[in-house]
């Protein structure tokens, strides 16, 4: 984001402006919901589950009102199924990335970033925060390019980027997993959600594929990069058929079996 405050940089008071932002948007959302359906529950219209929606949202603007945001709160399952047909933004995951000068991402250190962590946590909401730097990144990804990365990293004092970490930090905030498909052409990586079962992954690849699941036969990607090859993990029993009813871990390798 630009910078477009009077004043000095002060990325507390930015967090502060973009979490009020959000909030105040989600309570536009339930200031017109309430006031749409007050009326319509008095009179019974809409039956139990409107009435139920009605008492969830004031419980919503009773929290925003007071600066929470909406999953700060801790709700019971029925009340989350009533919230996710709104997809209030203050109810969204969140990441903070701490952009640092060069200079302080090798140095490991930015007045800064303690301030910032201690914001996070002070939000009670279990936040990660992720320091980086724009321009370390942008320079490591030229230094890649030009084939000089050894060199770039060693004037660095052994920094690293922080781009697996932030798309790691990414895939967790959202529940998400990653698995493999292998061919003698090309190596494919597909997201699912965690706890996705076997023949639900298969369909991310195509819809046949899960309406005709037979098996998978499954490596983890880290017994692969131990025993060297596929047929060295078959032979170590590393490789293991499973069914309709397996949950696709993270990194795991997937061959399906398709029925005709």
């Amino acid at each position: 984001m630009t910078h477009v405050e009077p004043g000095p940089i002060d990325p507390l008071r930015d967090l502060d402006i973009i979490h009020n932002e959000l909030r105040y948007k989600d309570l536009e959302q339930v200031n017109k919901f309430i006031a749409a359906n007050e009326k319509n529950v008095e009179r019974k219209v809409g039956g139990k589950e409107l009435a139920f929606e009605l008492e969830v949202m004031r419980e919503v603007k009773t929290a925003l009102d007071a600066g929470k945001d909406v999953r700060a709160v801790d709700w019971n399952t029925k009340q989350i199924e009533a919230l996710n047909k709104f997809l209030f933004l203050t109810a969204k995951p969140m990441v903070y990335l701490v952009n640092l000068s060069k200079k302080a991402y090798i140095k490991k250190g930015s007045k800064f970033l303690p301030k910032v962590a201690e914001y996070v946590k002070a939000r009670g909401c279990d936040d990660p925060v992720l320091p980086f730097s724009v321009v370390f990144e942008a320079e490591l990804q030229k230094a890649r390019e030009d084939g000089t990365e050894t060199e770039f990293l060693a004037e660095c004092e052994g920094a690293t980027s922080m781009m697996p970490r932030i798309i790691h930090a990414g895939y967790d905030a959202l529940d998400l997993i990653h698995y493999f498909t292998a061919g003698h052409d090309e190596v494919k990586c597909w997201t699912v959600r965690t706890g996705t079962l076997a023949p639900d992954a298969a369909g991310v690849i195509h819809t046949d594929f899960m309406k005709k699941f037979v098996s998978a036969d499954v490596t983890p990607f880290k017994d692969f990069k131990e025993c060297g090859s596929e047929a060295k993990c078959k032979e170590m029993g590393k490789t293991r058929q499973q069914g309709r009813t397996y949950e696709v871990q993270d990194g795991d390798i997937c061959f399906f079996k398709i029925g005709a």
